[in-house]
């Protein structure tokens, strides 16, 4: 005999279906999202490593472009051709594109020009090199006194020894924060290293930022007379500062012959620059032929965008690839 269901039962069977409807769905759905991020994932890592392949090949036009320009000139390089203000652009397979610019790379303020010798052995202090790091704030506004304590913590930052020069920085000026570090002790590797300098603010360094590189060697910043642009003349004023104003370099740099200057004894005899009183390693530093070229290169590949910054050296031919570095 068939038992009659109470009214106060009637629908929990539905009720229960209902239910194990909706945590079915639930589970479905994280799944669903799980695979699905998974995928996205996996499609993300396949367009990186593509993008990185595009890229080294890129970077081999680019070390072929650079030995050209050197080949066509071995004495020296001009802007000539628009090397440097040009974007090359490079259509890929399915529908990617990769773009690769040239640059001077030795234009800039070398961090590693703060000091001398061998990282391998010693470091020391290097007087000119801190005096040109003053003499670009100088020319970017930046307070004097601001500016050699920069310059002086840099100094110490990178220098092998942990003596305080004078109105310099060692450990002890970055173990009173709420972060203490201690000095580096060799040489600069990313120029965000410079937030750290005694001295250093958010202002200061965003000023500075656009004019500061580092290049992976203890010297003065190698700058080609015959790149520079006019906008780039605080560069030019930092070799004398308080002798040579940014006007006087501007007009130095528009007053280059057509073709670049051949050779140093004419760039020093324009505006009589050979009459200012510059220590000899600064009279040696402009050069006329660039040893340092800076390839940018951005791949978008699948939706992906790639970046990667390289140094390359072309001291010796063929160039070669001396720092390379991934992401903006």
């Amino acid at each position: 005999m068939r038992r009659r269901i109470p009214k106060h039962e009637r629908g929990a069977a539905l009720l229960a279906v209902l239910l194990l409807v909706a945590v079915t769905g639930a589970i479905a759905v994280v799944a669903m999202e799980k695979l699905r991020l998974s995928r996205a994932v996996a499609m993300n890592v396949v367009a990186v490593d593509q993008a990185r392949a595009y890229a080294r090949g890129v970077e081999q036009l680019g070390l072929l472009t650079i030995d050209d320009l050197i080949a066509s000139n071995p004495e020296r390089t001009t802007a000539a051709g628009g090397w440097m203000t040009g974007a090359r652009r490079i259509p890929l397979p399915g529908g990617g594109l990769a773009e690769a610019r040239v640059r001077d790379g030795g234009n800039c303020y070398n961090l590693n020009s703060l000091v001398d010798g061998d990282p391998r052995t010693t470091l020391v202090r290097r007087n000119s090199g801190v005096l040109q790091f003053v003499g670009l704030m100088l020319a970017l506004n930046i307070p004097e006194a601001e500016a050699r304590r920069i310059a002086e913590a840099g100094a110490d930052w990178a220098d092998s020894d942990s003596e305080t020069g004078p109105s310099g920085a060692e450990d002890a000026a970055h173990a009173g924060g709420p972060n203490p570090y201690r000095a580096a002790n060799t040489l600069f590797t990313e120029i965000g290293e410079t937030r750290l300098l005694a001295g250093m603010t958010p202002e200061i360094f965003a000023s500075l930022r656009p004019w500061l590189c580092v290049l992976p060697v203890a010297e003065l910043s190698p700058l080609n007379v015959n790149t520079l642009t006019p906008e780039q003349a605080p560069l030019l004023a930092m070799l004398a500062p308080g002798q040579i104003d940014l006007r006087r370099a501007q007009r130095v740099i528009e007053a280059r012959p057509a073709a670049g200057w051949s050779n140093m004894i004419d760039f020093w005899r324009t505006e009589r620059l050979s009459e200012l009183a510059v220590p000899l390693d600064t009279q040696l530093q402009p050069q006329v032929r660039t040893r340092w070229f800076r390839l940018e290169l951005n791949v978008s590949v699948l939706d992906s965008e790639f970046s990667e910054i390289a140094l390359v050296d072309s001291r010796i031919q063929p160039s070669r690839l001396a720092v390379r570095r991934w992401g903006e």
